[in-house]
């Protein structure tokens, strides 16, 4: 099957799922996008390691948390306690630099990810008290998978980064599934329609912000981190997550990469695919 039908095969797979509504939902502010959605272990553990899940859909507006729902609910079953985190996305601004919908908002989708994970440990002490914040891995799908690489990164940042934290984040670890991990990459690539380019503002801003965003850029980080790709992938293809990979290195520091053959770019996330499995024992590996 030729590469472009398999991903529509994979796509429709993926998104065939009926949304799984949350056991509990808190905003951590005032946006309506600002909401965490929380599901409980579904073995009734009394103590569960927290996986926090940032979805992708190019950081556009069109994608939100719902797609992403019946991977929280197969997280669940597998015995943790989940957050799917919602933040602010492009569209409702004007397009910078392309037709379309705009990929983000700067800055507020950086914003609401740093607010989130900021109280995180808060809302899962009231919204999902069998979660043990103190066991959290971190994993996000294509801009999703960007997001959980930068979260992790934050006390990287330059020190005038409203996001800078000076110290880690205490994580078990990151788990990225087919991420935009190298935005220099993947602009020349074209990946998601210039999507890491409009996410920071268009050609004039792009260099700029790049130390500001960009997971390539912020390395090492110290924390155990996966990237896990699938090797017939043409949304974001593996040589984005590579290019990672060769960073992180250069850096000093081991990024693992699960690569997965005959595996496009939907698998990741899509409870029916042999894939899903993969990416729960990746979880599991860091988080127990």
């Amino acid at each position: 099957m030729p590469d472009d039908a398999r991903d529509a095969a994979e796509e429709e797979s993926a998104f065939s799922h009926p949304p799984v509504d949350p056991d509990a939902t808190a905003a951590y502010g005032d946006h309506p996008d600002q909401v965490v959605d929380f599901y409980a272990p579904r073995g009734g553990e009394e103590s569960a390691p927290l996986v926090v899940v940032l979805h992708g859909g190019a950081w556009r507006a069109l994608y939100d948390r719902r797609h992403i729902t019946p991977f929280a609910d197969f997280l669940a079953r597998r015995g943790f306690a989940v957050a799917n985190v919602e933040y602010r996305r492009g569209g409702t601004i004007p397009a910078q630099g392309g037709t379309g919908p705009v990929a983000g908002r700067w800055p507020d989708t950086f914003d609401d990810v740093a607010a989130a994970l900021d109280a995180m440990p808060g809302l899962v002490r009231e919204a999902l008290p069998g979660a043990d914040a103190r066991r959290t891995v971190v994993t996000g799908h294509s801009a999703g998978g960007q997001l959980a690489l930068w979260a992790a990164a934050r006390h990287l940042l330059p020190a005038d980064a409203p996001w800078h934290l000076n110290r880690p984040v205490p994580l078990r670890g990151v788990v990225a599934l087919a991420p935009i991990a190298d935005f220099t990459v993947a602009e020349k690539l074209d990946v998601c329609s210039g999507a890491a380019l409009q996410l920071l503002g268009g050609e004039a801003k792009f260099k700029e912000r790049l130390p500001y965003a960009d997971p390539a850029l912020l390395l090492p980080t110290g924390i155990a981190t996966t990237l896990v790709q699938g090797r017939t992938d043409v949304v974001v293809p593996q040589e984005v997550a590579e290019a990672y990979a060769d960073a992180a290195a250069k850096a000093g520091e081991v990024v693992g990469l699960t690569l997965l053959e005959g595996v496009g770019h939907f698998p990741l996330i899509d409870p029916a695919a042999d894939a899903c499995a993969v990416v729960a024992e990746e979880i599991a590996q860091l988080a127990w």
